[in-house]
């Protein structure tokens, strides 16, 4: 039913706005506009004599491309250094078994940064 509905109100506004287009109008579109517009004076110059690209301009690509790879090389090497190392543990560090066996260490480092109502907060968690 909705879709009768719909169709009527398409036939009582009407499809046709009035925009129109001649046939084949847009077929040779791309060569009248060109032919309509003036031709530049860098047009003209470029199209006289080329102008000659650098060896740098020329290389460039390469070296970016060469650049890219490198770099995807680093970021893979890094992964997997960083994926292949050791866990740390405090057996085998012992600079942080000492830091930690320290209460100096724990005051100053551990303790400082908790605050006084998230111990509360633990100590009632752990209680309970």
């Amino acid at each position: 039913m909705e879709s009768n509905n719909s169709n009527s109100i398409l036939d009582r506004v009407g499809r046709r706005s009035g925009m129109t287009v001649p046939d084949g109008y847009f077929q040779d579109f791309a060569d009248r506009m060109a032919a309509s517009l003036p031709v530049q004076e860098w047009e003209r110059d470029a199209a006289s004599s080329p102008a000659r690209r650098s060896v740098w301009q020329i290389v460039r690509p390469y070296v970016y491309m060469a650049a890219m790879f490198m770099g995807v090389w680093c970021m893979m090497h890094i992964f997997n250094h960083v994926s292949s190392s050791p866990e740390m543990t405090i057996e085998g560090n012992t600079v942080l078994a000492q830091a930690v066996g320290s209460d100096t260490f724990i005051d100053d480092y551990i303790l400082d940064d908790a605050d006084s109502a998230d111990l509360l907060d633990d100590v009632w968690n752990e209680s309970i």
